[in-house]
């Protein structure tokens, strides 16, 4: 049989009492001994109320006299100091020899301040007390015996609650998605981590990804989001940094005071201080200058930044998403961006795929951007469903490279719904548009021509490490992204090998495939994490 052990403070009102008249009061220390069969106490008590806990373990003795009380000394300067009280708690809990074979532990959070039980309830949450909380209520009514009950922390065993915290956070996915059923299994883990992170941490966000992927759009659904749970009350400050241009790039970041410059005739305050408290997004942020790249490190490290003409330092506190289109390892080795600003913006890193690459979610946001520019038209417009299979059909074909992404779909759907006439897009409408859209992309580079830029960090880096020649690393690198629009290696394997896998009486595609990446060192596993 294990031993349990409970833990918690010695409550100074509510354990209070040296008189007969404490037997007939409810003490929540004394009380829980008629209850429950507890091997050991360990009672927080501060050096002022020593007399208390003696007459407090004295009353425990007379209930159990076999059992065992320790008295954990725990000074506090000031009981409502979360930080003092979480600190001094945290540092017991890691010296504390827990035994988790012979010993269960019940930590009480009736007694001490709600500033002591918050913090109770903390360590018991993150398992740095490996307990189930304890709470004790007075008897009601003709029962003489307190009220108890076990809390555990395990979410899994609760079913209903599990089910309400994956609705919220499914919901929070969708809203991410700006409420689009996407089927792209690496874009829906993307968002899943991204929904996680941004809940969580407060280390800058890294999106990468072509221009028209939809970084701004992702950027600002994230600040709605945090902001919606209260995470963020200031503003959400959108900056494209190859707009910044000049010496006004350090004005337009950072601020300047009055007269710092001919012109200055007052004080601004800049895009950083304006995001004071909210989010701000630098889009394009490879293409700062070198004085504005050192200032954002010391904006980012120490909260504070100078502004132009000032020898006086500001404070922001604000949340860092950046948005490149540009490769920024390969921009640190030419020595165009800092690496140290690379790593202290890196810590999150995310590369949204290409739209050519989501082919399964390209209805979807179809139906999107028909909607948007209903709405921007002010009228409703519709597809005829002949019209429709038609594009669809040439939307997911290999012909439509979509070279701008997101932006090149919105443009064609607000196209076509303008040139709509009594609301419906026909046939020819689509036509046109199809003609409209290859001769846009006729002069655009292949994306199998394109760089790695939208490949992992860690997989660009095991790339670059292959001794092979370019032609198989361009190939490798478009398996892989070919690989990413696949929910399974079955499912890549059979599209990679469709038309030799026929001349074959018997076929193991995903065999095929995993050999092939075999040989580069690389794991389904590997892009999975894409």
């Amino acid at each position: 049989m294990k031993k349990t052990v409970m833990i918690g403070f010695l409550g100074t009102v509510l354990d209070d009492g040296f008189s007969q008249k404490r037997h007939k009061k409810w003490r929540p220390n004394v009380n829980v001994h008629h209850v429950l069969d507890i091997d050991r106490v360990e009672l927080f008590i501060a050096p002022q109320y020593e007399r208390l806990a003696l007459q407090v373990a004295d009353d425990i003795y007379s209930i159990r006299p076999d059992m065992h009380i320790n008295f954990v000394n725990m000074p506090l300067d000031n009981p409502w100091d979360f930080g003092e009280v979480y600190e001094k708690l945290a540092s017991w809990a890691d010296s504390y020899e827990f035994d988790i074979e012979k010993e269960n532990y019940l930590t009480h959070i009736t007694t001490g301040t709600h500033v002591a039980q918050i913090c109770l309830f903390l360590l018991v949450e993150s398992r740095q007390i490996p307990s189930v909380l304890l709470q004790t209520a007075p008897p009601k009514g003709d029962d003489a015996l307190c009220k108890t009950e076990l809390i555990d922390l395990d979410l899994a065993r609760y079913d209903v609650l599990a089910s309400r915290l994956d609705t919220v956070k499914n919901d929070a996915m969708k809203f991410l998605k700006t409420g689009i059923e996407t089927k792209n299994a690496a874009f829906n883990r993307l968002i899943g981590q991204i929904e996680q992170v941004a809940m969580g941490s407060n280390s800058p966000m890294l999106i990468m990804g072509a221009t028209g992927a939809g970084k701004s759009r992702l950027a600002k659904r994230i600040y709605e989001l945090k902001k919606a749970r209260h995470l963020v009350s200031g503003r959400f400050v959108d900056v494209n940094c190859a707009t910044l241009r000049g010496d006004m790039a350090y004005s337009a970041l950072f601020g300047h005071k009055k007269g710092a410059f001919t012109g200055a005739m007052t004080a601004r305050d800049g895009y950083l201080l304006t995001a004071h408290k909210g989010v701000l997004f630098l889009d394009e942020i490879g293409e700062l200058g070198a004085d504005e790249q050192a200032m954002l490190l010391t904006a980012l490290e120490d909260k504070s930044f100078y502004p132009m003409g000032s020898d006086t330092p500001v404070h922001s506190d604000f949340w860092l998403i950046a948005g490149t289109n540009k490769d920024l390892k390969a921009c640190v080795k030419a020595g165009t961006f800092r690496e140290d600003l690379y790593a202290r913006i890196n810590i999150w890193q995310y590369v949204l795929p290409a739209l050519a690459h989501r082919r399964e979610d390209i209805a979807p946001n179809i139906n999107y951007q028909l909607a948007v520019a209903n709405q921007e038209l002010g009228r409703t417009v519709r597809f005829d469903k002949a019209a429709y299979e038609r594009y669809l059909v040439f939307a997911m074909s290999e012909q439509a490279v979509w070279t701008g992404n997101f932006r090149d779909l919105s443009a064609s759907l607000l196209r076509l719904a303008t040139l709509a006439t009594g609301g419906r897009i026909d046939e020819g409408l689509v036509d046109d548009e199809i003609r409209r859209l290859l001769d846009l992309w006729v002069d655009d580079e292949p994306l199998c021509h394109q760089q790695a830029v939208l490949l992992s960090h860690q997989l660009q880096q095991k790339i670059e490490h292959l001794h092979i020649d370019e032609f198989d690393k361009m190939q490798l690198i478009n398996v892989i992204k070919f690989c990413q629009a696949h929910d399974s290696l079955a499912s890549a394997g059979r599209a990679l090998f469709d038309v030799s896998r026929k001349g074959k009486t018997t076929s193991n595609d995903s065999d095929r495939l995993r050999k092939y990446l075999g040989k580069f060192g690389i794991t389904w596993q590997d892009i999975c994490r894409l």
